[in-house]
Parts: C-alpha cells; sequence; structure tokens
C-alpha cells in the first residue's frame, strides 16, 4: 500500500486526517499505534521524533510527513479528491487556514487540556488550568455562534480543511463543555458536521474504542458504544 497512516481510533487529530481522507475517496491503510506500548512508540519515534500521531507515509514518494493540517496540505496536492479541502479561491482558502488554525489551537486545545488532565494522580492535577480551559471553550463557542449565523460552512460554500478540524474537535469539547441552549448557530452546525459521510464514518469507526474515553459518561447516548447482548 503507498499511504500508510499511523494513528489511533481515539485521537482528535488522527480524525482531522481521515475526514479528509474520506472525502477524497483515497486508497490508504491504517497502522494503530498504541502510545504505550515501548516497542510501537519506539517505531513512531523513528518516524517522526516527536512522538505524536498523525504520521503519513507515501511510499512512492519517500515522504513522511507530520501534523494533521500538513498532511492535509499533502494530500489535497498529491492526491485531490472531488472536492478541493484547501479551496482555490485564495481569500477563502485563508478563511480555510484561519478557521482550521482557530479549531486546532482554541477548541483542541482547551479540550486536550482537560482530557489529559484527568489522567494525572489527583495531587497532581491542575484544577486552575483545567477551569482557564473551560473558559477558552465558552469563548471559543461564542466566536463560533457569531460566525456561523447565516452561513453552512466555515470558509466559503463548500465543506473544507475549516471543517476536518471543526468536527472532531467540537465533538470531543461539547462532551466536556456542552454548547449554550442559546447558540442555536454553533448546534446547527455541529449537527451539519455529524451527517458528512466521513464524519459519520470516522465515529462509527471510533465507537468501540470510547468505552476508553475517560469521559463516556457523559457522551450522548447516540455516541456509547454498543454492549453486546
Amino acid at each position: 500500500m503507498r499511504l500508510t497512516l499511523y494513528s489511533h481510533p481515539l485521537a482528535s487529530y488522527c480524525h482531522k486526517i481521515l475526514i479528509a481522507l474520506y472525502e477524497a475517496g483515497t486508497v490508504f491503510e491504517t497502522v494503530t499505534v498504541d502510545l504505550g506500548d515501548p516497542a510501537q512508540h519506539a517505531r513512531l519515534l523513528g518516524l517522526w521524533p516527536v512522538g505524536k500521531l498523525p504520521v503519513l507515509q507515501d511510499t512512492e514518494r519517500n515522504v513522511t510527513l507530520p501534523e494533521a493540517t500538513i498532511i492535509i496540505d499533502y494530500l489535497d496536492r498529491v492526491f485531490p479528491g472531488p472536492q478541493p479541502m484547501l479551496p482555490a479561491d485564495p481569500d477563502t482558502c485563508l478563511q480555510a487556514r484561519l478557521w482550521d488554525r482557530f479549531f486546532d489551537l482554541y477548541v483542541q486545545g482547551p479540550m486536550q487540556k482537560i482530557v489529559f488532565d484527568s489522567f494525572r494522580p489527583e495531587d497532581q492535577k491542575d484544577h486552575l488550568g483545567v477551569a482557564e480551559a473551560g473558559e477558552q471553550l465558552r469563548q471559543a463557542y461564542a466566536m463560533i455562534e457569531r460566525h456561523m449565523t447565516g452561513r453552512v460552512w466555515a470558509a466559503g460554500e463548500h465543506f473544507s480543511l475549516a471543517e476536518c478540524s471543526a468536527a472532531p474537535a467540537l465533538f470531543f469539547a461539547r462532551i466536556l463543555q456542552p454548547f449554550d441552549p442559546a447558540q442555536t448557530a454553533l448546534d446547527a452546525y455541529f449537527e451539519r458536521l455529524l451527517l458528512r459521510p466521513s464524519f459519520s464514518r470516522v465515529l462509527i469507526e471510533a465507537q468501540p474504542w470510547f468505552e476508553s474515553f475517560p469521559f463516556r459518561d457523559r457522551m450522548d447516548a447516540r455516541f456509547q458504544p454498543s454492549v453486546p447482548t
């Protein structure tokens, strides 16, 4: 297989790549990396010394790329789909990149702070940092609400890089910090993301792993992992 994606089913930045791959219909294989396994972690470090997921390998071009946004940029150029994730119009593309950064930095970032802190021993928890992360999410939601009022997608008329970032970021953030009921534009945007076949597929594939998510008890019933009977 030419393309290999090193990822984990619960990693939101890996979800971001999968959305782009499914949107384009690109053929690839996935290698699931357990960062808690020393051998698997060592293999990842050999690919990308920072040791973070996702990482994409293209054997034909002898290219190894980390960082979700960079990977999508590469995929859009080398494996273009029917609808580019980076809009052709320069101004719209700039907006797509802006909102990609927004969702990564101001939704993903605080969300991950809260999740990672939950794994710490009680005497090492950063209660102030978690409270600040919750406030950052509320501020981000307010900005998204204003921006999405009267819009279907975050940048231009089509699904783009911005949505690849928004979908997993909002999915997990909403579990930790629910939307305000008055934020109807934000909620409608989130529901549109859920209906997108590419993201729906990502969630279906991730669902068996949700059992390991530390805030699973807060998830909507529609996302809860199935319990065998």
